[in-house]
């Protein structure tokens, strides 16, 4: 592979369709999705984690694209200096500072650059994409001269969200309404403004939207930044995924084969009234914002 490589950054909040969307752009052709890749060095190489294995079926530091990678980066001895950087740094809340030039900002976009580098290097992929959803991450890349980001932000509706998070899903844990829907509101926040600075990089895509028509929508964000003239999805909505490498995420990621894509709004009939309320409430300054109605359908 030659050039820089292109990043595609999914950031948002969990269970927002990421994992889906991440698998069905690293269907493009030269691409490959890597789930989220800053989990790598505490799930891959300490094993500290809810899992250690890679969409492909092996543990991440057995997998023939991940064993390379590591031994490329000198891993596990720079892992510590890596996570370090990743807690003080690359955090949420610290999309501001991100933002900002500083020592501090190159620092960590140097550990970005040079893993995406060595992804590329050893997948022979031009298209890197992460379903990371940490906006920090996309923010501090977006400042970058060696790769070629660019940053899709996905939302759902938040009362759907925390009715998902309401069971937990094989190695992931349940979380109540009010911590989901104030990671909700966070991550959106903290997502809208990496788009604010970087608007060319940068575009939102709707769950709903996406699920009631995946070739269109999300065909036309890959058109738009020049990565494909369209998306790998039938006008039907079904798609075949291939096994990938991704390092976490969400556990649908080590589904392969044939998948149809269709709207989902069990949770209005599932989530128990509490649940959309806490959701609701917390959420109510931002739903009319991104088209979401208190009531009804969005």
């Amino acid at each position: 592979m030659s050039g820089r490589p292109v990043v595609v950054y999914l950031t948002g909040w969990c269970r927002s369709g990421t994992t889906l969307i991440g698998n069905l752009i690293g269907e493009l052709p030269g691409a490959v999705h890597v789930g989220e890749l800053r989990y790598l060095w505490r799930h891959g190489v300490l094993g500290d984690g809810t899992n250690d294995v890679c969409g492909c079926g092996t543990r991440v530091a057995d997998c023939p694209l991940w064993s390379v990678v590591l031994r490329r980066l000198g891993a596990p001895d720079v892992v510590p200096d890596l996570l370090d950087r990743q807690r003080r740094l690359l955090r949420t809340r610290h999309v501001a500072a991100r933002l900002a030039e500083s020592s501090a900002t190159a620092a960590a976009r140097r550990d970005l650059e040079r893993l995406y580098e060595a992804i590329a290097a050893e997948s022979g992929a031009r298209i890197v994409v992460d379903s990371g959803k940490f906006p920090a991450e996309a923010a501090t890349l977006c400042g970058s001269g060696r790769v070629r980001p660019y940053v899709l932000h996905v939302l759902r509706d938040p009362r759907a969200i925390a009715e998902s998070w309401r069971r937990p899903k094989a190695y992931i844990p349940a979380m109540p309404a009010w911590r989901s829907t104030a990671y909700w509101v966070a991550f959106q926040q903290a997502s809208a403004r990496v788009g604010r600075a970087f608007p060319d990089r940068y575009r939102r895509l709707r769950y709903e939207d996406f699920a009631a028509a995946p070739a269109d929508t999300l065909g036309a964000v890959l058109a738009d930044w020049g990565l494909a003239d369209a998306a790998p999805v039938g006008a039907d909505g079904t798609a075949v995924l291939s096994p990938n490498h991704t390092v976490t995420g969400n556990p649908d990621r080590l589904r392969t084969g044939p998948v149809t894509i269709r709207p989902d709004e069990r949770w209005r009939a599932t989530a128990p009234r509490a649940t959309r309320y806490v959701a609701a409430s917390i959420a109510a300054p931002w739903l009319h914002r991104y088209g979401y109605r208190l009531r009804g359908t969005a």
